[in-house]
């Protein structure tokens, strides 16, 4: 008997492809039973288990594991996310450092160029283009002098003003509000009134007309000086008298501090120029040159002054440690007021009407402005206004003049200060005896006379005496086309 036969008798599966067909058959016949006996007997039961089966076959156990796979794969990328994003972090705050440290060596390395164009006397920031001529209603007027105001200075820190005039008083005043339509005109902070000569044991101040005054760059010290001979020096902040300097054998006409420091240069028309030492309340020495009483005089951070000689025609840049002088020419008439435009350049104005700028290195003027402010008089008699003063906002290209044409007059000066154009008109009557710019370059400051501050030539009635503060608005100029 073969071993299939014998298999078939015992009731075993047979091998091979018959016997597995047999078996997957019989599988089938005991599977489809099976499904049939629970469908009757089941119930509600095991339909919902057969429900739960079906879920159950809908989402099997691999995919579970799947996703707890890719949870742990987020966590993984998300710590490889936050590294990355702290090094980006690192990197931008890496060149925010690099940007602002650029950023402040090309403002140390602007400073540096700008001192070093300063030092030099070259620098010249142009902002006479983007000044505004202001209206008259914008004018504020200072009151409280009797006579003719001579001179005027204002504060380093543009707080207060100082004027005095020919009724010997000196006034300080705090400049008034910028708003516009303000009708506030400032007010008195303190007055210096005049001293009687003679008068012992009376406060101190001057006994005749006052000329010329100068403030230390650090707004400690005030100096004023008179047709008396006399320097008196004063505590800026109280008006408190601290001393009193002689030596000038004539009235004391300009007087300037050296910028930074405390010393002070004067000039008289003795024609001599002296230098003291405020701090330690001592004289220095003394320079002669000038052939005609001095009119005015000027200085900045150099251990130099420039002076306006008056009738001799010249203007002089006095080197105070070589103790020599340097002699400029170009105006016909007396030379009568002068101002720096920075370290190398300075305006000066004549009574021959003509405005001057000069550079330090050339003894011609560099530009001249003949007739400044016009002609006066009968037809065929006429003659030019004197120019009265002078004033530069300090290291750009915007210059002031005053007369008694009944304006002041707002120049820019071309490149190099080889030109003179006029920018405005600032309608104001009366002799502008003297002129000065804030430090921040907002206001004007005009002192305003019925007479010349150095004699009685002439009377304008219908000026008033008193201190005009000129607003400045700068509106800037859009660059030009394809600039």
């Amino acid at each position: 008997m073969s071993a299939t036969a014998a298999a078939r008798k015992r009731g075993k599966p047979a091998s091979g492809a018959g016997a597995g067909a047999g078996a997957g058959k019989r599988r089938r016949k005991a599977d489809s039973a099976g499904d049939r006996g629970k469908s009757k007997g089941g119930g509600k039961m095991n339909e919902e288990i057969s429900s739960d089966s079906e879920s159950e076959s809908l989402a099997p156990r691999k995919p579970e594991e799947e996703e707890e796979e890719e949870l742990e794969e987020t966590a993984q990328e998300k710590k490889l996310r936050l590294a990355k994003l702290y090094l980006e972090q690192l990197r931008q705050q890496e060149e925010e450092k690099a940007e602002a440290r650029a950023f402040e060596e090309d403002q140390v390395a602007g400073r540096l160029k700008e001192d070093v164009l300063e030092q030099r006397g070259r620098l010249q920031k142009l902002v006479a283009k983007e000044i505004q001529a202001p209206a008259s209603a914008d004018i504020r007027v200072l009151r409280g002098h009797q006579l003719s105001i001579t001179c005027l200075v204002v504060t380093p820190d543009d707080s207060a003003i100082f004027s005095a005039a020919k009724d010997c008083s000196i006034i300080k005043s705090s400049p008034p509000p910028p708003t516009a339509g303000s009708v506030e005109s400032g007010r008195k902070l303190h007055v210096i009134p005049r001293a009687k000569k003679g008068a012992e044991g009376k406060p101190p101040g001057h006994s005749s007309h006052v000329l010329c005054m100068a403030i230390s760059s650090d707004g400690k010290y005030l100096a004023s000086g008179d047709r008396s001979k006399l320097i008196l020096i004063w505590e800026a902040q109280s008006c408190q008298h601290l001393y009193t300097f002689t030596g000038h054998r004539d009235a004391v006409s300009g007087l300037a501090f050296r910028r930074g420091t405390h010393q002070l240069y004067s000039t008289s028309h003795d024609r001599s120029v002296k230098v003291w030492n405020v701090a330690e309340n001592s004289y220095v020495e003394t320079l002669f040159g000038h052939q005609d009483a001095v009119a005015a005089l000027d200085a900045l951070s150099r251990e130099c002054c420039v002076t306006a000689g008056g009738r001799d025609g010249t203007v002089r840049v006095w080197k105070i440690p070589e103790e020599s002088q340097l002699v400029f020419y170009g105006h016909q008439g007396s030379i009568d007021c002068i101002h720096l435009i920075n370290e190398e350049h300075m305006v000066s104005g004549a009574d021959d009407g003509s405005v001057a700028l000069w550079g330090l290195s050339k003894k011609r003027p560099l530009a001249l402005q003949r007739e400044a402010h016009g002609l006066r008089g009968e037809p065929g008699l006429e003659q030019p206004f004197w120019i009265s003063s002078v004033a530069a906002l300090l290291n750009t290209d915007l210059v002031a003049t005053g007369s008694h044409s009944s304006c002041v007059r707002l120049w820019q000066c071309g490149e190099g200060f080889r030109q003179l154009d006029l920018l405005c008109d600032i309608p104001l009557v009366g002799f502008i005896n003297s002129l000065k710019f804030s430090s921040s370059g907002d206001f004007l400051v005009a002192g305003v006379g019925q007479e010349h501050r150095l004699g009685r030539w002439w009377r304008i009635k219908e000026a008033r005496n008193s201190v005009c503060i000129i607003p400045l608005r700068r509106v800037p100029v859009p660059p030009a086309a394809g600039s």
